[in-house]
């Protein structure tokens, strides 16, 4: 959908055919969009349902076909608690169990049959073991890892894999089915209307649906028992008032969480203690040998000095504005060319608007050619617009924007250190940076950690040419362009690689 989005601003196509209006999307708010910025394009949307699609057929099918997806969830909801009631799975799997496919005496297939997996049950149950022994979640993970025991997914196990969340009944040790108990509904699934992501709810606990399964059980009560007495009364708490999924999006902690990976095994890098940072997959899982671990504030200092002082390189900079001005003016030809098309499309549709007033003029009713006169006069208007908008001349950078770039850098740094919660520098920073991998590295025979920044060429170029707006937005083909810059820790000058690649 997005490549078609894009197409169509591009002028690749003028119509585009579907069966029906909900092939597009059922949901009010996209499909409102996707016809707004058809339109503003001037590309037509034809379906063998409903012909033509115009502003009433979004506004009516619109809203028909997003009652008709309510309607479907709640008849599937429906169909799934009565196979719940009934004792059966209500869709997915749990760890331990095999799906059982079998037929009725009328040759349906039956569903929602589950039966237990004997090697996986027996993991679960050493698993429950070992925790009430007193080894933890991580312990057992990296255990199991070793033994080469593959997790839930096929992948490795990790602590919250098997520690989960008590209140929503996630994890090995809070799965209530293996003690023959099935819990349904405990969990609502909305989707974010900024991410388009699923994210669950928890149900109030009158809304559960609870049926005993005595087949179903894995774990003796007394061994559960044991397990949930270490586990302790856990509180649910809230981060914010109202909504709490809203107040749930909380900023970054530090000025890199979530931008920093491990050159080993491509796994995240995550806080050890309050003062270092290490790979989480060599701590929590034991499947990476990269135990080196490195100063929060130390890899900090070496980032920022890498935005401040080696990035923008001015030898390095007049070259890549020379090279990448030369690459815009043959990319943007293909773009022109789009342009002046609209711009003889629209000479022809104001000589048609023209031709048609002047046949009324001359005695021809009105009322015949009044839809034709609106219908140009729309592809006019949209065509004005779309010209108005579209800048024909290439982007120049100046040779000299590695200036501009490095003071504004020096000021964001500047703000930070004298406000290490300054919140809009932090966001600013870190919209400069794609990611930092972290690599062990033996440096005159001390064993530490390299960085490698790879900076995010969009926002640095934003900085640098002044620009008021994000460089997506602009035209400029820059999706997968990226800066990246090597840097050693070490005692004396730093060897710094930079490239830029368009």
């Amino acid at each position: 959908m997005q490549a078609l989005l894009r197409d169509a601003h591009d002028g690749e196509f003028e119509v585009i055919l579907a069966e029906s209006l909900d092939r597009l999307s059922r949901d009010q708010e996209d499909i409102a969009g996707i016809y707004k910025r058809l339109r503003f394009a001037g590309i037509e949307l034809i379906t063998l349902s409903e012909g033509l699609i115009n502003d009433l057929h979004i506004g009516l099918k619109g809203t028909m076909n997003a009652l008709f997806l309510k309607d479907l969830a709640d008849k599937t909801r429906r169909g799934l608690r009565g196979r719940v009631e009934a004792g059966k799975s209500g869709g997915g799997n749990s760890y331990g169990y095999d799906v059982v496919r079998a037929v009725s005496k009328d040759g349906e297939p039956i569903k929602g049959e589950r039966g237990i997996n004997n090697y996986q049950a027996g993991i679960i149950t050493r698993i429950f073991n070992e925790y009430a022994e007193g080894i933890s979640p991580r312990a057992i993970a990296k255990i199991l890892n070793a033994e080469h025991i593959p997790g839930p997914t096929g992948k490795a196990w990790g602590p919250s894999t098997i520690h989960g969340n008590r209140q929503r009944g996630t994890g090995i040790l809070n799965n209530e089915l293996y003690i023959g108990k099935l819990v349904w509904n405990r969990l609502r699934y909305l989707k974010d209307p900024d991410t388009g992501k699923r994210v669950s709810r928890l149900n109030p606990e009158s809304d559960w649906i609870i049926k005993d399964v005595p087949a179903m059980r894995i774990v003796e009560q007394q061994l559960w028992e044991k397990v949930k007495a270490r586990q302790g009364t856990l509180k649910a708490t809230k981060t914010g008032k109202g909504n709490p999924g809203y107040w749930d999006r909380r900023r970054p902690r530090y000025l890199f969480s979530g931008l920093m990976g491990c050159g080993t095994c491509g796994g995240g890098i995550i806080h050890v203690n309050a003062e270092r940072i290490g790979c989480a997959s060599a701590r929590n899982k034991g499947t990476c040998d990269n135990l080196r671990t490195l100063r929060r504030d130390e890899l900090e200092a070496t980032v920022l000095d890498g935005l401040q002082n080696h990035l923008m390189d001015p030898s390095l900079t007049k070259l890549f504005c020379t090279e990448y001005t030369k690459e815009m003016n043959k990319l943007r030809s293909t773009h022109n060319a789009g342009l002046k098309s609209a711009q003889v499309e629209l000479e022809k549709v104001t000589r048609e608007i023209d031709r048609l007033i002047q046949a009324i003029l001359d005695g021809v009713p009105g009322t015949q050619v009044k839809d034709k006169i609106a219908s140009l006069e729309d592809r006019k208007t949209e065509l004005s617009h779309s010209i108005e908008k579209t800048d024909e001349q290439p982007i120049l950078f100046h040779p000299n924007m590695a200036t501009h770039y490095q003071s504004k850098i020096t000021q964001l740094i500047a703000a930070l250190t004298d406000n290490p919660q300054s919140s809009e520098a932090a966001e600013v920073l870190r919209q400069l940076i794609d990611k930092i991998i972290l690599s062990p590295v033996d440096h005159d025979g001390k064993k530490t950690l390299s960085l490698t920044i790879h900076d995010d060429l969009a926002g640095i170029l934003s900085m640098a040419t002044k620009s008021k707006k994000p460089l997506e937005e602009s035209g400029l083909p820059i999706e997968s362009a990226k800066l990246v810059a090597g840097a050693g820790f070490t005692q004396g000058p730093t060897n710094q690689t930079i490239m830029m690649n368009v």
